[in-house]
């Protein structure tokens, strides 16, 4: 009969290696060949050389969310991804209480045109600032809105990044016909009406250039 102490140490044993497992997992490169990393200012500074030689194949770096913040880093983080030799993009984080002109305005006078970025994406996820839940028509009839200014400054078709409760309350990918970047930690989402594109594979993986946990993601073949 094995002491209570001897089954903590074995559970202690047993978490460690599956800790290590999950933050050190990602799908398999013949599977997903071309994988990369959404990040923030949360973040921190990132070494950009040094994850770029991990496997980062491209990133998306938050720019903006909502009507008025600016994320502290962006510009750092575009500028170190282009010397680092990562393809780079931006997204925004979308606030429903904000009007989506006003959102669109500090996405556009934040993220410079260029040909070589990748195409812009916007993240709708429930926000604890936010208790806002407008009806699916206004929420359909804002964001395109917001995507019509934000393509037509970059002059690229937008990625949408939706989370699954907030695809489950309003449906975006049967209402708005773009591009789909779903998430789901290990195993592949299927909560959207269309096949996603990108996939958020985990959002816990540690990769050496960045300080704590990063979104990684992968591309549909």
């Amino acid at each position: 009969m094995l002491s209570l102490a001897t089954i903590v140490v074995v559970l202690l044993v047993i978490a460690f290696i599956l800790r290590n497992i999950t933050v050190g997992w990602a799908p398999a490169r013949d599977q997903y060949p071309v994988q990369g990393i959404s990040v923030d200012d949360s973040n921190g500074d990132i070494t950009w050389h040094v994850a770029g030689a991990t496997g980062v194949d491209f990133a998306y770096i938050r720019a903006t969310a909502g009507a008025e913040k600016r994320d502290r880093n962006f510009a750092a983080n575009i500028k170190g991804a282009r010397e680092a030799g990562i393809r780079y993009g931006a997204f925004h984080s979308y606030s429903l209480c904000r009007l989506a002109t006003d959102q669109a305005t500090n996405f556009v006078t934040t993220v410079p045109r260029g040909e070589h970025m990748l195409p812009p994406a916007v993240r709708l996820a429930f926000d604890n600032d936010c208790g806002d839940r407008p009806g699916r028509a206004l929420v359909l009839s804002e964001l395109n809105t917001f995507l019509n200014q934000i393509e037509s400054h970059s002059g690229k078709p937008a990625i949408i990044e939706v989370s699954r409760d907030f695809e489950e309350l309003y449906n975006i990918s049967s209402g708005i016909d773009r591009t789909f970047w779903l998430e789901a930690n290990f195993f592949p989402p299927d909560y959207a009406t269309k096949p996603w594109v990108m996939w958020r594979a985990s959002d816990m993986r540690r990769i050496s250039g960045v300080d704590g946990p990063v979104n990684w993601n992968v591309v549909r073949p």
